[in-house]
């Protein structure tokens, strides 16, 4: 009787099924943890500079009523509170303007939304799409467009403050991306 099972060759560079998936899964996961830093690092320095803004933009505003109030009254009679104020108003108010941390902080919040909706995907991937029954091939493709989605985040991203990444780990560390489901027994 003649062996109809057809046998199929493999050569040196490629690696058993399962193997192939376990990688593709391995690599999944390293992109979901770099995506984790770098959430975190840009809405560190979001906090950063959003924090700087209304040190700036607080003491800006309350001197400037501060020159307003004290150009019309009585008892500033050589205006000296108002020309100190509107010197501090002209400095705070370039210093703003130079550094624009609204603007610094309002893109370090959206790379950092960017990082962490990739991070989702990049989950999602490894921990449910790669347990479906699917190709390594159609795997492979769908893990090469989440980490060119990432080079592309890297290369578009604000530059974070350097203390951001030890921060960020701090944090990471602490468990403040951490799920509570993550540390449950899902009952089967």
């Amino acid at each position: 009787m003649a062996n109809t099972t057809k046998r199929s060759k493999t050569t040196a560079n490629e690696k058993p099924l399962s193997q192939a998936k376990d990688e593709i899964i391995k690599e999944a996961k390293r992109i979901e943890e770099a995506c984790l830093f770098s959430s975190k690092r840009h809405f560190i320095t979001a906090k950063f500079w959003g924090g700087l803004n209304s040190w700036l933009g607080v003491p800006a505003v309350f001197l400037s009523g501060i020159v307003g109030v004290s150009v019309f009254s009585d008892f500033d009679k050589t205006h000296t509170i108002s020309k100190l104020s509107s010197i501090s108003v002209a400095g705070l108010t370039s210093l703003m303007t130079f550094l624009n941390p609204n603007q610094k902080s309002s893109a370090h919040q959206d790379s950092g939304n960017s990082y962490d909706a990739l991070l989702n995907k990049a989950r999602i991937f490894w921990s449910i799409d790669c347990w479906e029954e699917k190709s390594t091939e159609v795997l492979t493709g769908r893990l090469k467009g989440i980490s060119e989605e990432k080079d592309r985040l890297n290369k578009t991203s604000p530059q974070t403050l350097g203390i951001s990444y030890f921060l960020a780990k701090r944090s990471i560390e602490r468990g403040e991306a951490s799920y509570t489901v993550d540390n449950q027994d899902i009952p089967a």
